[in-house]
Protein backbone atom coordinates (compact mmCIF):
# COMPACT_ATOMS: atom_id res chain seq x y z
CA UNK A 1 0.00 0.00 0.00
CA UNK A 2 1.32 3.14 -1.11
CA UNK A 3 2.65 5.53 1.89
CA UNK A 4 -0.27 8.11 2.62
CA UNK A 5 0.59 11.68 2.20
CA UNK A 6 -0.79 14.53 4.33
CA UNK A 7 -0.61 18.34 3.74
CA UNK A 8 -0.78 20.66 7.55
CA UNK A 9 -1.59 24.33 7.08
CA UNK A 10 0.35 25.53 10.81
CA UNK A 11 2.27 23.00 11.27
CA UNK A 12 4.46 25.48 13.34
CA UNK A 13 2.08 25.95 15.89
CA UNK A 14 1.07 23.91 18.94
CA UNK A 15 -2.09 22.05 17.22
CA UNK A 16 0.55 21.14 14.12
CA UNK A 17 3.29 20.26 15.70
CA UNK A 18 1.69 17.34 17.94
CA UNK A 19 -0.42 16.60 14.26
CA UNK A 20 2.94 16.06 12.43
CA UNK A 21 4.40 13.74 15.12
CA UNK A 22 0.88 11.47 15.42
CA UNK A 23 0.98 11.06 11.53
CA UNK A 24 4.55 10.27 10.86
CA UNK A 25 3.82 7.63 13.80
CA UNK A 26 1.55 6.49 11.76
CA UNK A 27 3.70 6.17 8.53
CA UNK A 28 2.58 9.24 6.90
CA UNK A 29 4.75 11.64 4.29
CA UNK A 30 4.06 14.69 6.10
CA UNK A 31 4.15 18.25 4.14
CA UNK A 32 4.18 21.55 6.51
CA UNK A 33 3.33 24.83 4.82
CA UNK A 34 4.85 27.69 6.22
CA UNK A 35 3.69 31.33 5.71
CA UNK A 36 6.95 33.85 4.36
CA UNK A 37 8.26 35.86 6.87
CA UNK A 38 11.29 37.28 8.08
CA UNK A 39 11.45 35.51 10.99
CA UNK A 40 10.29 31.73 10.93
CA UNK A 41 9.41 30.15 13.98
CA UNK A 42 10.29 26.08 14.08
CA UNK A 43 11.03 25.48 17.51
CA UNK A 44 7.52 23.20 17.90
CA UNK A 45 8.39 21.08 14.92
CA UNK A 46 12.49 21.39 15.72
CA UNK A 47 12.61 17.52 16.69
CA UNK A 48 11.06 16.63 13.65
CA UNK A 49 12.28 19.30 10.77
CA UNK A 50 14.51 16.83 9.13
CA UNK A 51 11.23 14.40 8.68
CA UNK A 52 8.96 16.33 7.37
CA UNK A 53 8.89 18.52 3.74
CA UNK A 54 8.02 22.62 4.39
CA UNK A 55 6.86 24.49 1.91
CA UNK A 56 5.83 28.51 1.65
CA UNK A 57 1.98 29.08 0.99
CA UNK A 58 -0.29 31.48 2.08
CA UNK A 59 -4.03 30.85 2.77
CA UNK A 60 -4.41 34.90 1.54
CA UNK A 61 -2.86 33.54 -1.84
CA UNK A 62 -5.42 30.70 -4.06
CA UNK A 63 -2.49 30.91 -6.30
CA UNK A 64 0.09 29.43 -4.07
CA UNK A 65 -2.59 26.66 -2.41
CA UNK A 66 -3.02 25.00 -5.76
CA UNK A 67 0.72 25.14 -7.20
CA UNK A 68 1.20 22.91 -3.67
CA UNK A 69 -1.53 20.48 -4.10
CA UNK A 70 -0.52 20.18 -7.68
CA UNK A 71 3.05 19.61 -6.82
CA UNK A 72 2.72 17.48 -3.61
CA UNK A 73 -0.87 15.98 -4.27
CA UNK A 74 -1.97 14.66 -0.36
CA UNK A 75 -4.50 12.81 0.23
CA UNK A 76 -5.36 14.68 3.36
CA UNK A 77 -5.39 17.83 4.09
CA UNK A 78 -5.40 19.27 7.93
CA UNK A 79 -6.00 23.20 7.69
CA UNK A 80 -4.92 24.73 11.12
CA UNK A 81 -3.53 27.63 10.16
CA UNK A 82 -5.32 30.87 11.77
CA UNK A 83 -4.42 33.64 13.48
CA UNK A 84 -6.09 32.20 16.58
CA UNK A 85 -5.63 34.20 19.10
CA UNK A 86 -8.89 36.01 20.15
CA UNK A 87 -8.12 39.19 21.98
CA UNK A 88 -6.22 40.20 18.93
CA UNK A 89 -8.78 39.61 16.85
CA UNK A 90 -10.37 42.64 17.78
CA UNK A 91 -7.12 44.57 16.83
CA UNK A 92 -7.04 43.00 13.38
CA UNK A 93 -10.59 42.10 12.33
CA UNK A 94 -10.26 42.24 8.63
CA UNK A 95 -6.66 40.03 8.63
CA UNK A 96 -8.34 37.48 11.09
CA UNK A 97 -11.38 37.96 8.31
CA UNK A 98 -8.90 37.12 5.34
CA UNK A 99 -7.23 34.41 6.85
CA UNK A 100 -9.52 32.46 9.30
CA UNK A 101 -12.71 32.59 6.77
CA UNK A 102 -11.77 33.28 3.50
CA UNK A 103 -8.52 31.27 4.03
CA UNK A 104 -10.62 28.12 4.22
CA UNK A 105 -12.60 29.07 0.94
CA UNK A 106 -9.40 29.68 -1.07
CA UNK A 107 -7.89 25.85 0.48
CA UNK A 108 -11.45 24.70 -0.15
CA UNK A 109 -11.51 25.55 -3.85
CA UNK A 110 -8.03 25.07 -5.11
CA UNK A 111 -9.21 21.13 -3.52
CA UNK A 112 -12.28 21.11 -6.07
CA UNK A 113 -10.08 22.34 -8.90
CA UNK A 114 -6.66 20.19 -8.60
CA UNK A 115 -8.13 17.39 -6.84
CA UNK A 116 -11.61 16.67 -5.26
CA UNK A 117 -10.77 13.52 -4.02
CA UNK A 118 -8.45 14.89 -1.23
CA UNK A 119 -9.90 14.74 2.15
CA UNK A 120 -10.32 17.81 4.05
CA UNK A 121 -10.23 18.71 7.92
CA UNK A 122 -10.96 22.10 9.31
CA UNK A 123 -9.98 23.48 12.62
CA UNK A 124 -13.15 25.00 13.68
CA UNK A 125 -13.69 26.19 17.38
CA UNK A 126 -16.37 26.18 20.68
CA UNK A 127 -15.33 29.79 20.16
CA UNK A 128 -18.47 29.70 17.56
CA UNK A 129 -21.11 29.09 20.47
CA UNK A 130 -19.40 32.87 22.49
CA UNK A 131 -23.02 33.55 24.01
CA UNK A 132 -23.98 29.98 24.78
CA UNK A 133 -27.74 29.08 23.69
CA UNK A 134 -27.37 25.85 25.85
CA UNK A 135 -24.96 23.89 28.11
CA UNK A 136 -23.06 21.68 27.04
CA UNK A 137 -22.95 22.75 23.50
CA UNK A 138 -22.98 19.54 20.50
CA UNK A 139 -22.69 20.00 16.94
CA UNK A 140 -26.49 20.63 17.45
CA UNK A 141 -26.03 24.01 19.35
CA UNK A 142 -26.76 27.14 17.52
CA UNK A 143 -23.60 29.23 16.96
CA UNK A 144 -23.59 32.92 18.67
CA UNK A 145 -20.40 34.07 18.15
CA UNK A 146 -18.35 37.07 20.84
CA UNK A 147 -15.69 38.17 18.75
CA UNK A 148 -14.21 38.81 14.94
CA UNK A 149 -12.08 35.17 15.68
CA UNK A 150 -15.41 33.33 16.71
CA UNK A 151 -17.28 35.28 13.52
CA UNK A 152 -14.55 34.27 10.84
CA UNK A 153 -14.45 30.37 12.62
CA UNK A 154 -18.35 30.48 11.53
CA UNK A 155 -17.83 31.53 8.71
CA UNK A 156 -15.21 28.92 7.71
CA UNK A 157 -17.22 26.37 9.41
CA UNK A 158 -20.19 26.94 6.95
CA UNK A 159 -18.33 27.04 3.75
CA UNK A 160 -16.75 24.08 4.62
CA UNK A 161 -20.58 22.12 4.84
CA UNK A 162 -21.41 24.01 1.52
CA UNK A 163 -18.22 22.64 0.18
CA UNK A 164 -18.86 19.72 1.08
CA UNK A 165 -22.83 19.20 -0.17
CA UNK A 166 -22.18 21.29 -3.25
CA UNK A 167 -19.01 19.70 -4.41
CA UNK A 168 -18.94 16.07 -2.83
CA UNK A 169 -15.91 16.97 -1.70
CA UNK A 170 -14.45 14.30 1.67
CA UNK A 171 -15.04 17.81 3.86
CA UNK A 172 -15.21 17.32 8.21
CA UNK A 173 -14.61 20.19 10.36
CA UNK A 174 -13.38 19.41 14.29
CA UNK A 175 -15.31 22.07 16.61
CA UNK A 176 -12.61 21.67 19.31
CA UNK A 177 -12.99 23.28 22.56
CA UNK A 178 -9.46 24.61 24.42
CA UNK A 179 -6.66 22.44 24.37
CA UNK A 180 -3.49 23.24 25.17
CA UNK A 181 -0.11 22.18 26.06
CA UNK A 182 3.86 22.89 27.20
CA UNK A 183 3.76 24.23 23.62
CA UNK A 184 0.87 26.49 23.81
CA UNK A 185 1.73 30.27 22.92
CA UNK A 186 2.24 32.37 25.59
CA UNK A 187 -0.46 34.54 25.21
CA UNK A 188 -2.91 32.30 26.31
CA UNK A 189 -4.27 32.03 29.83
CA UNK A 190 -3.32 28.22 30.79
CA UNK A 191 0.46 29.06 29.34
CA UNK A 192 0.13 32.20 30.57
CA UNK A 193 -0.52 30.50 34.13
CA UNK A 194 1.89 27.66 34.20
CA UNK A 195 4.32 30.41 33.09
CA UNK A 196 3.97 32.82 35.97
CA UNK A 197 3.83 30.04 38.44
CA UNK A 198 6.89 28.54 37.53
CA UNK A 199 8.22 32.39 37.63
CA UNK A 200 6.73 33.19 40.67
CA UNK A 201 8.27 29.72 41.76
CA UNK A 202 11.53 30.41 40.88
CA UNK A 203 11.59 33.50 42.50
CA UNK A 204 11.45 35.91 39.28
CA UNK A 205 8.31 37.70 40.09
CA UNK A 206 5.82 37.78 42.89
CA UNK A 207 2.39 38.39 41.12
CA UNK A 208 0.62 36.96 38.07
CA UNK A 209 -2.57 39.77 36.63
CA UNK A 210 -5.22 37.45 34.83
CA UNK A 211 -8.65 38.50 33.61
CA UNK A 212 -12.01 36.92 34.83
CA UNK A 213 -11.21 34.78 37.10
CA UNK A 214 -14.90 33.22 37.14
CA UNK A 215 -14.44 32.68 33.19
CA UNK A 216 -14.99 28.70 32.38
CA UNK A 217 -13.84 26.51 30.21
CA UNK A 218 -13.92 23.13 28.95
CA UNK A 219 -9.83 22.21 28.60
CA UNK A 220 -7.97 18.93 27.41
CA UNK A 221 -4.71 17.84 26.19
CA UNK A 222 -4.05 19.33 22.01
CA UNK A 223 -2.23 15.71 21.68
CA UNK A 224 -5.51 14.02 22.66
CA UNK A 225 -7.11 16.61 19.88
CA UNK A 226 -4.96 15.98 16.92
CA UNK A 227 -5.48 11.98 17.10
CA UNK A 228 -9.83 13.26 16.72
CA UNK A 229 -8.57 15.12 13.84
CA UNK A 230 -7.20 12.45 12.39
CA UNK A 231 -10.04 9.62 13.16
CA UNK A 232 -12.68 12.17 11.43
CA UNK A 233 -10.39 12.10 8.32
CA UNK A 234 -10.47 7.90 8.58
CA UNK A 235 -14.60 8.02 8.49
CA UNK A 236 -15.95 6.77 5.51
CA UNK A 237 -18.05 9.86 5.05
CA UNK A 238 -17.50 13.50 6.23
CA UNK A 239 -19.14 14.82 9.19
CA UNK A 240 -18.89 17.43 11.84
CA UNK A 241 -17.98 16.31 15.20
CA UNK A 242 -17.57 18.25 18.73
CA UNK A 243 -14.29 17.36 20.57
CA UNK A 244 -14.28 18.61 23.95
CA UNK A 245 -13.61 16.80 27.78
CA UNK A 246 -16.99 17.40 29.12
CA UNK A 247 -16.11 19.04 31.79
CA UNK A 248 -16.05 22.71 32.82
CA UNK A 249 -13.20 24.64 35.30
CA UNK A 250 -12.69 28.50 35.72
CA UNK A 251 -9.48 30.26 35.51
CA UNK A 252 -9.57 30.15 39.46
CA UNK A 253 -9.36 26.19 39.53
CA UNK A 254 -6.66 26.51 37.12
CA UNK A 255 -4.97 28.71 39.35
CA UNK A 256 -5.82 26.67 42.17
CA UNK A 257 -4.66 23.62 41.02
CA UNK A 258 -0.74 24.98 39.39
CA UNK A 259 -0.20 27.07 42.14
CA UNK A 260 -0.46 24.15 44.17
CA UNK A 261 1.49 21.59 42.25
CA UNK A 262 4.32 24.10 42.97
CA UNK A 263 3.71 24.09 46.70
CA UNK A 264 2.31 27.59 46.37
CA UNK A 265 -1.16 29.53 47.49
CA UNK A 266 -2.66 30.95 44.59
CA UNK A 267 -4.59 33.83 46.71
CA UNK A 268 -0.81 35.73 47.89
CA UNK A 269 0.10 36.04 44.04
CA UNK A 270 -3.22 36.08 41.04
CA UNK A 271 -4.59 39.30 40.72
CA UNK A 272 -7.72 39.99 38.50
CA UNK A 273 -7.19 43.13 36.48
CA UNK A 274 -10.47 44.22 34.39
CA UNK A 275 -8.09 45.96 31.83
CA UNK A 276 -7.53 42.11 30.83
CA UNK A 277 -11.66 41.56 30.31
CA UNK A 278 -12.70 40.61 26.96
CA UNK A 279 -14.70 43.11 25.55
CA UNK A 280 -17.66 40.21 24.52
CA UNK A 281 -17.03 37.87 27.14
CA UNK A 282 -17.67 33.75 26.93
CA UNK A 283 -18.71 33.19 30.33
CA UNK A 284 -19.05 29.19 30.32
CA UNK A 285 -18.17 26.87 27.40
CA UNK A 286 -18.62 22.78 27.63
CA UNK A 287 -18.81 20.19 25.26
CA UNK A 288 -20.88 17.00 24.29
CA UNK A 289 -17.91 14.62 22.75
CA UNK A 290 -21.06 12.06 22.78
CA UNK A 291 -20.66 11.72 18.68
CA UNK A 292 -17.27 11.74 18.40
CA UNK A 293 -16.94 8.73 21.18
CA UNK A 294 -19.89 6.84 19.43
CA UNK A 295 -18.71 7.21 15.67
CA UNK A 296 -14.63 7.73 16.20
CA UNK A 297 -14.07 6.12 19.59
CA UNK A 298 -12.22 8.94 20.56
CA UNK A 299 -12.11 9.69 24.23
CA UNK A 300 -9.89 12.66 26.37
CA UNK A 301 -6.85 10.35 28.13
CA UNK A 302 -4.93 13.56 29.68
CA UNK A 303 -7.10 15.01 32.89
CA UNK A 304 -7.09 18.81 33.22
CA UNK A 305 -5.30 18.21 36.79
CA UNK A 306 -2.37 16.27 35.05
CA UNK A 307 -2.30 19.15 32.02
CA UNK A 308 -2.02 21.65 34.19
CA UNK A 309 0.37 19.99 36.23
CA UNK A 310 2.69 19.07 33.09
CA UNK A 311 2.74 23.05 31.93
CA UNK A 312 4.15 24.06 35.09
CA UNK A 313 6.78 21.28 34.96
CA UNK A 314 7.66 22.15 31.53
CA UNK A 315 7.88 25.64 32.26
CA UNK A 316 9.78 25.23 36.12
CA UNK A 317 12.35 23.13 33.75
CA UNK A 318 12.70 25.53 30.96
CA UNK A 319 13.19 28.45 33.40
CA UNK A 320 15.68 26.26 35.34
CA UNK A 321 17.65 25.19 31.89
CA UNK A 322 17.80 29.23 31.37
CA UNK A 323 15.41 29.27 28.47
CA UNK A 324 14.17 33.04 27.85
CA UNK A 325 10.72 34.08 27.68
CA UNK A 326 11.13 37.63 26.76
CA UNK A 327 10.45 39.67 30.33
CA UNK A 328 8.24 36.73 31.84
CA UNK A 329 6.34 39.30 33.81
CA UNK A 330 5.14 41.65 31.34
CA UNK A 331 4.27 38.07 29.26
CA UNK A 332 2.23 37.03 32.20
CA UNK A 333 0.12 40.55 32.13
CA UNK A 334 -0.52 40.09 28.39
CA UNK A 335 -4.77 39.81 27.59
CA UNK A 336 -6.17 36.03 27.47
Amino acid sequence: MAQKRALITGITGQDGSYLAEFLLQQGYDVVGMIRRISVINLDRIEHIQDKVTLVQGDLLDEASLISILTEFRPQEIYNLAAMSFVPTSWQQPVLTGESTALGVTRMLDAIRLVDPTIRFYQASSSEMFGKVQEVPQSERTPFYPRSPYGVAKVYGHWITVNYRESYGLHATSGILFNHGSPRRGLEFVERKISLGVAAIKLGRQDKLYLGNLDARRDLGFAGDYVRAMWCMLQQDAPDDYVVATGETHSIREMCEVAFSHAGLDWQNHVASDPRFYRPAEVDLLVGDPSKAGAKLGWEPMVSFKELITMMVDSDVQALQAGRRFADVTEITRLKR
